[in-house]
């Protein structure tokens, strides 16, 4: 029975070793566990869609040639300028390009002659509205192509402002030739003297309607601060395309000012006049009165005159 309580005794004892063992086991490999916190889980893999090629060329016979390319979208653009030189064509000649006629770095080269012509062309990503402009090939410094890149350009365009009164409301209207490409959307901006501010449309006097080639900006309950230069743009993924439209707020009174105008000027002439009549029959009044004066006075002569003659002639007798 001693035996038996001894036995069980040394197996619980191995049994707690066994345990403990395990536990240090765990809280040894709980130590190369990394405690750090978590960073953010990374968002899914987006590929970078590459931007669309296009290439432009043109061929240049005299000095100056320019091409105009209207330009939606991001692109990365091959241009090639085919120049065939002059009369005496020699065999090297010096090329380089220019962005708004500053030249490109490491853009100069020496272009070889070949089948009678020289072949200048060069790469260049256009992304934004920053990168559109005028890039030029020169050839000799002097002999040049011009590519103009530039959004789709809004077709109807006033020169004399909107003219509209005080209280009243007005439409301005801008649009773009349906043979173009459509605007993602469209913007209107007032200018503020030195700067274009965006017209954001809520509860009051603006209304913006949009329609695919076309825009409405609709000004309710006019005042004189309405007059100015405003901003239509046509929004492309590259840039956007502005035109404006001038707005002219006047009173009620403004169209009359010219006929009171008139109305004043000839009060004043009918005056001058009134006044110019009355001198002058004042004055002739006065000459007329002068003349009869002297007529008067001459006549008692006349008849002493007569008298002596007569007795003269009575004495003679």
């Amino acid at each position: 029975m001693r035996r038996l309580t001894e036995d069980r005794g040394t197996t619980m004892t191995s049994s707690w070793k066994q345990q403990l063992v395990l536990i240090l086991q765990i809280l040894v490999s709980c130590r190369h566990v990394n405690t750090m916190t978590a960073g953010p889980t990374p968002g899914p893999f987006v590929p970078v869609t590459p931007l669309e090629s296009d290439k432009k060329g043109a061929i240049l016979e005299g000095e100056h040639l320019v091409v105009t390319v209207d330009l939606v979208k991001p692109v990365n653009m091959t241009l090639e300028c085919t120049w065939t030189g002059s009369q005496i064509k020699p065999q090297n000649v010096t090329a380089h390009w220019q962005k708004d006629g500053e030249e490109v770095p490491d853009s100069r080269v020496t272009v070889v002659l070949k089948k009678e012509q020289y072949i200048l062309s060069r790469v260049f990503e256009i992304v934004n509205q920053e990168n559109l402009g005028n890039y030029s090939c020169v050839f000799e410094d002097d002999d040049r192509i011009d590519f103009i890149f530039r959004v789709p350009q809004i077709g109807e365009k006033r020169d004399k402002p909107i003219v509209s009164y005080m209280g009243d409301s007005v439409v301005m209207t801008c649009k773009m030739e349906e043979a173009k490409p459509k605007p993602n959307t469209w913007n209107w901006y007032k200018s503020n003297g030195t700067d274009k501010e965006q017209i954001i449309i809520v509860a009051g006097r603006y209304k913006i309607s949009n329609d695919d080639w076309k825009t409405k900006l609709k000004v309710g309950k006019l005042s004189f601060a309405d007059s100015g230069q405003y901003y239509c743009g046509a929004v492309y993924p590259i840039g956007t395309s502005i035109s404006q439209v001038g707005l002219k707020v006047i009173s009620i009174m403004e169209p009359l000012k010219p006929f009171i105008a008139i109305l004043i000027e000839s009060l004043v002439l009918v005056v001058v006049i009134l006044f110019y009549e009355m001198r002058r029959a004042k004055k002739n009044n006065a000459e007329v009165t002068l003349t009869t004066d002297e007529q008067k006075s001459t006549e008692p002569q006349e008849d002493k005159g007569a008298e002596g003659s007569s007795s003269v002639r009575q004495r003679k007798a």
